[in-house]
């Protein structure tokens, strides 16, 4: 299951960077072919390909979108970090900022009427608004919208009970009124109420910030217009609001595949695989997978989005797939269902940090997540015609034998999978759109006489950012023996300077690692004076790459050996031994089989970032591609747990 590329490592020497590539006609960019400066004069409805035109020659030529680059990188070194490391009142903040100018990106920026009753409206200045806008774009997404100064001291407290009370109580009573009060008249009734308390009234920024986090529904609805929020935010059946153009929501759903795939050594059934999916709600094309042999995990999810928004030109190469998918691009908003791998707190941050809005699904609103459903749906009745189905009920199973009829190894699935959507579901009529889903994207982005099109999507500058963004993170304290994570010991000299490195207060700190589950033998570490990540091996570099399902794995067989101490060597002999026992049982056992097939998956996920004295031998830059896993030489997509 390889989906491999090669990164740029001199990349990695620059840290972390969550711009944007914004594909704009007029802009100006940097050709990685030549590295002269071009002007996007046009595009071409073909494959990913533009018009550029040199700034000094005039001379045009025909470039890959993936060939450009942003002619300069924001150089916010305060937003250049982990993004656990940026604390939530800075996030508070930004996304405040973000409320206010929200209605005014894409086109409104560009419309002084629009922004002068925008700023009346939140009560700011409009050249508060400009610079919010200049900010926000300078990144592409809410971090460029982080206050550069330094946040509130942990026992400082900006309001009281009583105060948050009282702006609480106002807020409700007079503000959320069928008379539509204005921000500046609720915050005169603030301060009048406290004056007449006795407490001191909060600020005029704080109150209007509370004001400003009310959403606009609540706030129609409650304010008298509840036939204009059912309107504007009320779907219609089998239809979805705001969706105007390509990406501007995609839905993601899991579910379990209708076959049983075979192993790759003994072609013997070993279960059925796990099928992450996302779509582009305005055009139906798919953005997106994640295909795995474990359940759906929040990892799971973020590795979808990750391949949703890079390239997939390396991915049909990998699969020997001829044909399209010329989808990529960050969306404007991601919608899910309520389940817990979608409400894990480091996914929301992470989709904040570049710029995507992560919505749930409304309870008791099934019509919100019906476009994904059926998808899915249209998707296993194509899989019911494939040897080793399981069908999707035990009826129209019947006596049909699907693990003595099954044939499909993992790989030879998923290069299916590819073809199907890329030469069979994108090319075929949607019945709701009335053309093919291709058709419809390519109508988004280029548009045509009757039609403006939105133009190409944003391209994250750095890939290697996006995908270490996604992954999960842990904070450690820094001793004489390395770090522990889950019992497991690593160490590395970079980590030398800030062993037992104190606070202010004497305590000590606590610093940022991110680890890939499908391969814990070595972990990132972010250096915070460097902004930039390092990896940290096992300290026992005896012990073999693991994944932590096997991990896991390991300490429950220890434990039922009632072994109290767990320490390397008896961690390596479990898991040579466990290791040893599947080998010898797999052509007996299908759950022995599928282990043997997860271990091999697991061990393509090498992942590596190279270090700073790899990086003075660059390879050749290659063309972005959907690589999801950070190698030293090759990015591999395996399965995870």
């Amino acid at each position: 299951m390889s989906s491999g590329f090669v990164f740029e490592r001199e990349r990695s020497e620059r840290g972390l960077q969550r711009g944007r590539i914004i594909l704009q006609k007029g802009n100006i960019y940097l050709n990685r072919e030549d590295g002269e400066q071009y002007e996007l004069v046009e595009y071409l409805d073909e494959d990913t390909q533009v018009m550029i035109r040199h700034l000094y020659t005039r001379k045009t030529k025909i470039a890959n979108v993936y060939q450009l680059e942003n002619v300069k990188i924001n150089e916010r070194e305060d937003v250049a970090v982990d993004l656990s490391a940026i604390s939530d009142e800075y996030w508070e903040k930004a996304l405040e900022k973000y409320e206010m100018i929200k209605p005014l990106l894409n086109a409104e920026q560009y419309n002084p009427s629009a922004v002068k009753a925008r700023a009346k409206e939140v009560g700011v200045s409009e050249r508060s608004l400009y610079r919010y806008i200049q900010a926000y774009y300078s990144l592409g997404s809410i971090a460029g919208l982080i206050d550069r100064k330094r946040g509130w001291s942990k026992d400082r407290s900006r309001l009281t009970q009583e105060q948050e009370n009282l702006v609480a109580k106002v807020i409700s009573d007079f503000y959320l009124h069928k008379q539509r009060p204005t921000i500046e008249q609720t915050i005169r009734e603030v301060q009048r109420i406290a004056h007449i308390q006795g407490i001191e009234s909060p600020s005029r920024r704080t109150i209007r910030q509370r004001i400003l986090r009310i959403s606009e529904e609540e706030r129609l609805r409650k304010r008298g217009q509840r036939e204009k929020a059912r309107n504007k935010f009320t779907p219609k059946p089998h239809s979805f609001p705001n969706v105007d153009f390509p990406l501007s929501v995609i839905q993601i759903d899991h579910t379990p595949v209708d076959l049983i795939i075979v192993d790759n050594k003994h072609r013997m059934p070993i279960g059925r695989p796990y099928l992450t999916l996302a779509m582009d709600i305005y055009s139906r094309m798919i953005t997106g997978y994640y295909l795995s042999l474990d359940e759906p995990s929040v990892t799971s999810v973020a590795m979808c989005i990750a391949r949703s928004i890079l390239p997939k030109e390396r991915l049909l190469l990998d699969h020997n797939i001829k044909g399209e998918w010329a989808v990529f691009g960050y969306p404007s908003k991601i919608h899910v269902d309520n389940g817990a791998d979608f409400r894990a707190l480091d996914l929301s941050k992470s989709c904040a940090a570049h710029g995507i809005a992560l919505e749930f699904r409304p309870v008791g609103r099934p019509e919100y997540g019906g476009h994904i459903e059926r998808v899915i749906g249209t998707f296993m009745k194509e899989v019911h015609g494939l040897s080793g189905t399981t069908f999707s009920n035990t009826k129209e199973k019947d006596n049909y034998a699907s693990e003595n009829e099954a044939v499909m190894t993992l790989d030879e699935f998923e290069s299916w999978l590819i073809n199907y959507i890329v030469n069979v579901y994108h090319k075929r009529t949607h019945s709701a759109l009335g053309v093919s889903p291709v058709q419809k994207w390519r109508l988004g982005i280029f548009g045509d006489k009757d039609h403006e099109g939105c133009g190409y999507p944003q391209l994250p500058i750095d890939e290697q950012t996006l995908l270490l963004d996604f992954l999960p993170s842990e904070k450690r304290t820094i001793q004489h023996n390395g770090v522990t994570i889950d019992g497991l010991r690593y160490y590395d000299v970079v980590l030398n300077m800030y062993i037992n490195d104190t606070d202010d207060k004497g305590k000590n700190k606590e610093f940022l690692f991110r680890r890939d589950p499908r391969n814990i033998g070595r972990i990132w570490f972010y250096d915070p004076k460097l902004k930039r990540y390092f990896p940290i091996p096992f300290a026992d570099q005896s012990l073999p790459d693991m994944s932590i399902w096997e991990y896991k794995q390991v300490r429950q067989y220890l434990k039922d050996k009632d072994e109290k101490l767990i320490h390397s060597q008896q961690i390596n002999e479990a898991l040579t031994e466990m290791r040893e026992r599947v080998e010898q049982s797999a052509q007996r056992t299908k759950k022995a089989r599928r282990q043997a097939q997860r271990q091999k998956v697991h061990a393509k996920s090498e992942v590596v970032i190279p270090t700073a004295v790899e990086t003075n031998n660059a390879p050749p830059i290659q063309p972005i591609s959907n690589g999801l896993l950070l190698d030293d030489s090759d990015f591999t997509f395996g399965d995870i747990e």
